[in-house]
């Protein structure tokens, strides 16, 4: 095998007078032309999106931007109080903590679907994949994921409104349809009615436009990285992570005396 043969990509390019992505001239055909949403798109899937499949993707992105202070933004901080110098380093472990509990359910919930819906065929096979898949779950003690949230107990505000931007996109599909059968049928079964979370309505947006559910929290990431940011500039402007050390410490001082 020669070097050519593996040592390439396919998203972009680069020469003396030009940038390509993914076969568009960056400066004449992307710039100016296109918004950013559309851009990410692009270069994930290799194509321009369709008109309803940029407003879904958009309000994913709008969506899971920020949180207030989550574990994850507060090591932003904490990390910039350290290192001021490192404004990468503070974005960076803001994006480290993704995982169960926070923004990584996008993942987790686009994993979970994608099994429902490929072992289905039909809203009735829809309806009996997602019971199976919910008893599985709670047998072997794990949560199901894209429900309940420890701020939003009975609504997440987040959920209806992107079901209805899905609706009115005519990009609702089966996925998203698939995630309110899992509630339905969790609630049945534990008797407890848990909300679904922004994150795992964003989590089935994404994979009924066409993601592949592996690389879902990748958007996830994106969109939160503008949120971090934004803490961080606060943070420049009216520092919280030293005030909340010294807080901490003190705390601790008084339990040991």
């Amino acid at each position: 095998m020669s070097t050519s043969d593996w040592l390439r990509t396919d998203i972009g390019t680069t020469t003396a007078d030009a940038i390509t992505i993914r076969g568009h001239d960056l400066a004449g055909e992307l710039m100016g032309r296109v918004t950013f949403t559309e851009l990410a798109f692009l270069l994930v899937q290799g194509r321009m999106p369709a008109e309803g499949e940029t407003m879904l993707l958009d309000a994913v992105l709008v969506s899971l931007a920020d949180h207030g202070l989550t574990p994850t933004v507060l090591a932003a901080r904490l990390t910039y109080t350290g290192a001021p110098e490192s404004l990468q380093g503070a974005v960076a472990s803001g994006l480290l903590g993704a995982g169960t509990v926070f923004l990584g359910v996008v993942e987790d919930a686009a994993v979970f679907l994608a099994g429902i819906v490929a072992g289905s065929q039909g809203d009735v096979d829809l309806n009996a994949a997602a019971d199976a898949a919910v008893a599985a779950r709670l047998e072997s003690g794990r949560r199901v994921p894209g429900l309940g949230h420890p701020i939003h107990r009975v609504e997440d505000p987040r959920t209806p409104r992107m079901y209805a931007i899905a609706e009115e996109a005519g990009v609702l599909g089966p996925h998203l349809r698939a995630l309110e059968l899992v509630a339905a049928a969790a609630a049945k079964r534990t008797g407890r009615s848990l909300p679904i979370n922004g994150a795992g309505a964003a989590g089935a947006a994404l994979a009924d436009i066409g993601f592949a559910p592996e690389i879902v929290r990748g958007f996830a990431l994106l969109a939160r990285t503008a949120g971090v940011v934004a803490h961080l500039a606060e943070e420049m402007e009216r520092p919280l992570g030293m005030p909340l050390f010294r807080y901490v410490d003190e705390r601790l001082a008084e339990g040991r005396r």
